[in-house]
C-alpha cells in the first residue's frame, strides 16, 4: 500500500492553508424538484479562490515543500493551473503553467491574470503534462500534480473537514462529487471514510474512474465532451483509485446533454455560475442517473465556476 492520506494528515493540511483559502458556503435548495422530501445541500466550492477547489491542494503543496528559485510548474486543463498560479503569486513564487488547446479562454485568462507564464500546447491534458515534465527536468522547477500527489489529495480533503464543521452532527447520507483525475473525491473519501455514501459522477466521454472500476485497475481512456477541460483525465490517479476501492459507494456517468442542462438550471433557477465540470455532480441528481432512496439526505459539491458568461446567457434553450 502506498502512503495514503489520513484524517490527521488532512487536519494538518487544513491548519496550514486555512488562512489562505475561503470557507465556502452551503446553499440549501428544495429537494421536491428531485422527488426528495428534504432540502439538498449545495457546497459552493466554485466560490473558492481561483474559481475551484483546486486552490486547497495548490496552497498545501507550496506551503509544505521547498520551492527553488526556478519556481513551480504545473500541467492543467485550466483549474489546477489557475489555482497554482494564484497560490504561487500569493506566496511569492514564479509559476509556469502548461495547458492543452482545449482549455477555455476564461481559464487561460485567469492563469495569466495571476501573473504566471502560460504555455498553450497539445490536444489534451496528457500532452501538456509531458511538456511540463520536460520543463521541470530542464529547469529544476518543482511540479505540482493536478490530482495524484499526496499533498494535493490532502489539500483537497480539507473540503471534507470544512463540510463537517458546517454540518456538525447532521451529516448527509450521501455526497455527490464530480470526478476527473480523482484528487477531490479521494480527499473527501479519506476524510469521511464510510460514514457517508460517496457518489462519483463522470461524463460519459471522460470516465477514467468508471473504466478503472470495470477493469479493476487504472487504465487509459479516451477523453472528450463538454467537460473535458476540467474532468478530462486520461487515467485515474493511482493513489486516488487505491483510496476509492474501499471507500466509494457508487460510480455513475452522465451525458453531455445532462451536464449542459444542469449548468443551465443552476444558472437560471438559482443564479449559480458553474462550468460544465462544476455542474456534473448536480447533473447526476437532476437527470435521475443517481436516484436516492426515500428519506436520503443528499449533498452535492459544485466544484468550479471558470466559464465564459456568454455561454450561460445562451443556455435558455437547454431548459
Amino acid at each position: 500500500m502506498t502512503n495514503l492520506p489520513s484524517q490527521d494528515d488532512i487536519k494538518h493540511a487544513h491548519g496550514l492553508i486555512k488562512s489562505h483559502i475561503r470557507k465556502t458556503p452551503i446553499f440549501s435548495i428544495d429537494g421536491a424538484a428531485f422527488g426528495l422530501d428534504q432540502p439538498v445541500d449545495l457546497k459552493l466550492e466554485m466560490l473558492q479562490h481561483s474559481g475551484s477547489f483546486k486552490a486547497r491542494g495548490a496552497f498545501y503543496n507550496l506551503l509544505s515543500r521547498d520551492v527553488p528559485a526556478s519556481g513551480v510548474a504545473a500541467a492543467s486543463g485550466g483549474n489546477h493551473g489557475a489555482a497554482v498560479a494564484h497560490a504561487a503569486h500569493k506566496l511569492g513564487h514564479t509559476a509556469k503553467i502548461f495547458v492543452p488547446e482545449i482549455s477555455s479562454p476564461a481559464k487561460i485568462k485567469k492563469i495569466q491574470h495571476a501573473g504566471a507564464e502560460v504555455v498553450v500546447q497539445g490536444e489534451r491534458y496528457a500532452d501538456a503534462l509531458a511538456l511540463c515534465e520536460s520543463h521541470q527536468s530542464n529547469s529544476g522547477a518543482i511540479g505540482l500534480h493536478a490530482y495524484d500527489g499526496f499533498h494535493t489529495i490532502c489539500g483537497q480533503g480539507t473540503l471534507g473537514k470544512e463540510l463537517e464543521e458546517q454540518w456538525g452532527d447532521d451529516l448527509p447520507d450521501s455526497l455527490i462529487v464530480a470526478v476527473g483525475g480523482g484528487g477531490l473525491i479521494s480527499g473527501l473519501a479519506s476524510w469521511f471514510g464510510q460514514r457517508i455514501k460517496i457518489i462519483a459522477v463522470e461524463p460519459e466521454q471522460s470516465c477514467a474512474l468508471h473504466q478503472a472500476i470495470d477493469k479493476d485497475e487504472p487504465v487509459d481512456v479516451e477523453v472528450g465532451g463538454v467537460a473535458a477541460d476540467s474532468l478530462g483525465a486520461k487515467r485515474i490517479g493511482t493513489k486516488g483509485f487505491e483510496i476509492l476501492q474501499s471507500k466509494l459507494h457508487e460510480s455513475v456517468v452522465v451525458s453531455d446533454n445532462a451536464i449542459l442542462r444542469a449548468q443551465a438550471t443552476l444558472w437560471h433557477d438559482y443564479h449559480l455560475v458553474t462550468e460544465a465540470g462544476g455542474a456534473t455532480a448536480f447533473a447526476a441528481l437532476q437527470s435521475g442517473v443517481y436516484s436516492p432512496p426515500k428519506g436520503e439526505k443528499v449533498a452535492i459539491v459544485l466544484c468550479g465556476s471558470n466559464v465564459e458568461l456568454e455561454k450561460l446567457a445562451q443556455s435558455n434553450d437547454l431548459l
